[in-house]
């Protein structure tokens, strides 16, 4: 059976490689994890999956053992949730400020930076990513954020930045990844869009 440790890393980053294992065909696997909102995260990850896990504790760690419905896994025991819709790619993402939420600036870089690399991993992708106001910071000043945002373009994703935005916080030169675009052609989207994540 695959061993995947994911013992120190941070949320979602388990999540994603449990993801990845169940992408590439695994019908059962074991992931280590050493907190328990990683387990949680874990446990939801399998029902809406369609698998079945058990969880067993020891020396500081969890180990969660993943096996698909119907496959032979006796220790196995989790209720399973309704599958996750289909990926739909009829969604924009809005970005107007260069941190997640207004508590701490560093933890709301560091959310705001996971956020884009969960965004790069996922299956269900956006049919563009706009920044305007301080969300123009992103592309144009965080390394991390640029090479998850390089990613999502290379799927295919449209990355349009506010130029205008980027004026006024003297970032033109530096902008590392994406379109200096306008009101307009960010407001097209926002209405081509079913629906608008805003960030």
């Amino acid at each position: 059976m695959k061993l995947i440790d994911a013992k120190g890393k941070a949320c979602p980053i388990p999540v994603i490689l449990a993801k990845q294992a169940i992408s590439d065909g695994a019908d059962a696997f074991t992931i280590q994890v050493d907190n328990t909102t990683a387990v949680e995260n874990l446990k939801r990850l399998a029902g809406n999956q369609g698998f079945t896990v058990s969880v067993r504790e020891g020396d500081g760690a969890y180990s969660l053992d993943f096996a698909r419905a119907g496959a032979a896994c006796p220790a196995c025991e989790a209720e399973v949730d309704s599958p996750l819709p289909a990926p739909s790619r009829h969604y924009t993402v809005f970005v107007g400020r260069d941190i997640i939420g207004s508590g701490d600036r560093e933890l709301g870089g560091n959310l705001m930076r996971m956020f884009f690399y969960t965004l790069a991993q996922s299956d269900d992708l956006p049919q563009s990513v706009l920044f305007m106001n301080a969300g123009v910071k992103l592309p144009a000043g965080d390394e991390q954020v640029a090479e998850h945002l390089k990613a999502l373009q290379a799927k295919g994703v449209q990355v349009l930045v506010c130029g205008t935005c980027l004026n006024f916080y003297g970032l033109t030169d530096q902008l590392m990844v994406g379109t200096v675009s306008n009101m307009y052609d960010i407001l097209s989207q926002m209405q081509a869009a079913a629906k608008v994540i805003t960030v």
